[in-house]
């Protein structure tokens, strides 16, 4: 159990009073003024653009410490690099065309491009494949481990710190929070490092005390695993949250090169915290678990005071994606479900239904992260379910070459889902098979793929 100087407090208690005061600076947007409160009135340069994009890729921190202590440079290069890939062909093939279609979110170019029914129902995948469930968990086992809460005090305290601000001043004050939060993170991983490469060397040290598979860039794992893991980046061309910052960036030039900027920054920020986790499985080559891999090598290696900034730092990693995942579980609540729902003729009310939305979403959260605390599972019920209906839809949207017919478009949704869902419960029965090896989601995008196909080739017979 990790143990807390006062100093400690008070540094985390600072870092979360600078937050909140940030996220409440921001004027309240003229009453009915929906562009304003969701998108920051399209008015998003490249520099917020950039540390938004950047921060709010992270919250996973957890998972990369417990990833990297397991397995070594195969995470940098399952949760890295094919991130890299897909983030620049998204650039290069959405991103301006995105910006350039000045909509709010993917269900409403779903909809305008597929019908009603196909954007209603990617409304409610895309609501469940924002949830801040996995993200409100990981901020909770933090304050469980610094002030000994129990969990729903501490999911409960997770949401209040990270969306009170959101209610008042909603996109803008998500990115002038997160400009702070990602200064802190990297403060925090290069502080580590820094300390790490002082205490104990660099390179060689690693080499001598690590598990050599754990220095090979895939391990000892199958070349399926592998491919498994690329096909999973694939989401990045459905990601809802690179989709809002091009809709809020201020043009599509800024998109484009934001994306391509936080490629750099990515890469930066992977290496600090890859080789901090070589670091810790090197320096605690027993621990029982390993998702508790940066708190316990942040108690044998940081003082009184360092310990506090980075646990700061961690929280900023998390918070930075929370308070977007929130903001955008919000916004499809408000705007795809109860505006549409409603059939209004202006959008005045969205900002009302969206702050509903951040209510909704975060009690949601809360809920479903007590019931299943665990982050792994969420994100993996998550994502297997969610994410094969959505992105060859996407694709088909800004492409007319890669579109298909209404009609093809919702059984592919509907469809794909239940196949990921089937053989999510299904798939133990074959143990000891091939097919055991099968990912839902893989099924599920194989579903999709075979629909997608004979879909393009309909509607291109049609077109004769």
């Amino acid at each position: 159990m990790a143990s807390f100087s006062v100093l400690d407090v008070i540094i985390i208690f600072i870092f979360f009073s600078v937050v909140l005061l940030i996220g409440f600076l921001p004027k309240k947007e003229k009453k009915g003024d929906t562009l304003e409160y969701l998108l920051s009135g399209r008015r998003v340069g490249l520099f917020l653009f950039v540390m938004t994009n950047v921060s709010s890729w992270y919250g996973g921190i957890l998972g990369v410490g417990e990833f990297t202590y397991r397995y070594g440079l195969l995470s940098w290069f399952t949760q890295g690099l094919p991130y890299y890939i897909f983030a620049i062909l998204f650039a290069f093939l959405f991103a301006k065309k995105i910006r350039n279609a000045t909509l709010y979110t993917i269900p409403d170019k779903l909809e305008k491009v597929f019908g009603r029914q196909v954007g209603f129902f990617s409304s409610i995948l895309v609501f469940v494949l924002v949830s801040p469930a996995p993200y409100i968990l990981m901020v909770a086992n933090l304050f469980m481990m610094i002030f000994n809460l129990q969990l729903l005090p501490a999911l409960i305290l997770s949401v209040l710190l990270s969306s009170m601000y959101l209610l008042r001043g909603g996109y803008k004050t998500d990115l002038y929070t997160d400009v702070f939060q990602f200064f802190v993170m990297f403060a925090g991983f290069f502080m580590l490092l820094f300390i790490s490469i002082k205490s104990y060397g660099g390179i060689d040290f690693l080499v001598q005390k690590l598990p050599p598979a754990h220095l090979k860039l895939t391990s000892n794992v199958s070349p399926v695993y592998i491919i498994v893991w690329f096909l999973i980046a694939l989401w990045t061309f459905a990601d809802p949250g690179f989709h809002q910052r091009c809709y809020a960036a201020r043009d599509g030039k800024t998109a484009y090169h934001g994306i391509l900027i936080s490629v750099f920054f990515w890469m930066l920020f992977d290496f600090l915290t890859t080789s901090t986790g070589l670091f810790a499985r090197a320096t605690l080559p027993d621990l029982a678990n390993p998702v508790q891999a940066f708190p316990m090598y942040a108690e044998k290696v940081l003082g009184s005071g360092t310990k506090g900034i980075f646990y700061a730092a961690m929280f900023a990693t998390i918070m930075s994606t929370l308070n977007s995942f929130i903001f955008l579980s919000a916004t499809t609540f408000g705007r795809d479900f109860i505006f549409k729902f409603k059939n209004e003729k202006t959008e005045k009310n969205i900002p009302l239904y969206t702050r509903i939305g951040i209510i909704f979403s975060a009690i949601a959260a809360i809920i479903f992260a007590y019931y299943v605390p665990s982050v792994i599972s969420l994100w993996y019920i998550i994502g297997s379910i969610c994410i094969p209906g959505i992105v060859l839809l996407v694709v088909g949207a800004y492409y007319d070459k890669w579109k298909v017919s209404g009609s093809f478009a919702l059984i592919e949704l509907i469809g794909s889902v239940l196949v990921s869902i089937i053989w999510f419960l299904v798939r133990n029965n074959f143990e000891g098979t091939i097919l055991s090896e099968v990912e839902p989601m893989i099924a599920g995008l194989l579903f999709a793929a075979c629909v997608h196909t004979i879909g393009i080739v309909k509607l291109r017979r049609a077109s004769f």
